[in-house]
């Protein structure tokens, strides 16, 4: 079985004898359903989650399976919703989708309405959980859904997440970080650390932006409280720091809460959200350093973006972080809150132009050999086949 491949640092080893292992274990071109409901605000559009999951699924057509990607909002609107008369005629098409499609497996990275029909239907249901969906539900309703009927949806939509937690066939993490807290919630259910693929070939040197050097790039959203206070400790930075250029690339409810703090100074810049990925990539192709400064973070994909691009990174030691880089090797992991660990190693990188580049080497080589998109592949057909039996040829 698939299962008994032998692992090298939780994914299976790469070379052309395993990859043709896999295919013999195949006993038919399996069909699976991908679903993307996730959003974002560090691109216009939230489409970078929808991008990787489409270049997850190209990667799985190496190894004969076929996918299917569609944005599950296309098909299923579940109450509560602002478009009631959408409800009955959304099943309708998921119905029809189904149908047409006949997948073996689905895969969604959103506990919505979509996962409910999947299981309603009989199917084996994948679950990707990037984040720690429990801890985002309390902190939505401590702050922006303070409001007694915003309170309400929050926690129809937690109870929807739920249950879709538990008729799963597999919650899949995107670190191992998560295992454990998922595990308190969902004691019984099966668990399986889901690798999130990047694709190299959609990162390379791309010149178009143009900014002040030197400079220290920040990517990430300002969706969630918890992991955006942590932006705040950057005040006493940049002003320690006024000839470096500090350029944000983000979006969200709370960015109104940062800018006013960190717009004051003259070496802060903020970009707004950028088209994914031909924006993006100039952006990462411009910037001198990469900083993931986060209350929290599972596995930000564009911390994998920025070391693939060959850029040293500073991330804030939380959540899967330390899972995403190599501390000292591919960048520096700094102390939550720490305004002056902060300083010191981003001072360190930008003052030995060397040891940035070594660095930024050091982590294209581990995002190409950990983080690839057949590395992504491999791991979730060990999960199929560790799953869906009756879909895989036994040898």
């Amino acid at each position: 079985m698939l299962q008994n491949l032998e692992p090298f640092n939780g994914r299976i080893k790469s070379s052309i004898f395993y990859e043709e292992l896999i295919r013999l274990y195949l006993s038919k071109e399996l069909r699976i359903l991908i679903a993307s409901g996730a959003t974002g605000g560090t691109s216009k559009g939230s489409v970078g989650k929808y991008f990787h999951l489409k270049d997850f699924g190209e990667a799985l057509t190496k190894f004969n399976i076929d996918y299917k990607l569609v944005r599950e909002t296309d098909y299923v609107v579940g109450f509560p919703t602002k478009h009631v008369s959408k409800l009955i005629s959304s099943k309708r098409k998921f119905k029809k989708l189904i149908e047409s499609f006949e997948p073996d497996a689905v895969l969604v990275d959103r506990q919505s309405n979509f996962g409910l029909e999947v299981i309603k239907a009989g199917i084996p249901l994948f679950v990707i959980l990037r984040g720690h969906h429990w801890s985002e539900l309390e902190f939505a309703k401590k702050t922006i859904y303070k409001d007694p009927l915003m309170r309400k949806i929050v926690d129809l939509r937690g109870k929807t997440a739920e249950k879709v937690f538990a008729g799963a066939t597999a919650i899949l993490p995107v670190a191992n970080h998560l295992t454990n807290i998922i595990k308190e919630h969902h004691p019984q259910q099966s668990i399986e650390v889901y690798v999130e693929g990047v694709n190299n070939v959609r990162w390379y040197k791309q010149e178009g932006i143009k900014l002040k050097h030197p400079c220290v790039g920040l990517l990430q959203d300002a969706n969630w409280w918890r992991k955006t206070r942590e932006m705040l400790t950057l005040e006493k930075v940049i002003e320690k720091m006024p000839e470096i250029n500090f350029y944000w690339v983000g979006d969200g409810q709370y960015k109104d809460k940062i800018l006013p703090v960190l717009e004051k100074f003259e070496n802060f810049h903020w970009l707004g959200p950028l088209q994914y990925p031909d924006k993006v990539r100039e952006y990462l192709t411009e910037i001198d350093i990469y900083a993931l400064i986060t209350g929290m973070d599972l596995a930000s994909l564009s911390l994998k973006e920025a070391q693939l691009m060959g850029k040293p990174v500073i991330a804030t030691k939380v959540g899967g972080n330390p899972e995403m880089m190599m501390d000292r090797k591919t960048g520096f992991l700094v102390k939550e809150g720490d305004a002056n660990d902060l300083f010191e190693k981003l001072s360190s990188l930008l003052k030995d132009k060397e040891m940035s580049l070594k660095i930024g080497s050091n982590g294209t080589k581990f995002i190409e050999e950990k983080f690839s998109m057949d590395a992504s592949a491999k791991n979730f057909i060990r999960i199929l086949d560790t799953y869906i039996k009756s879909s895989i040829k036994k040898y």
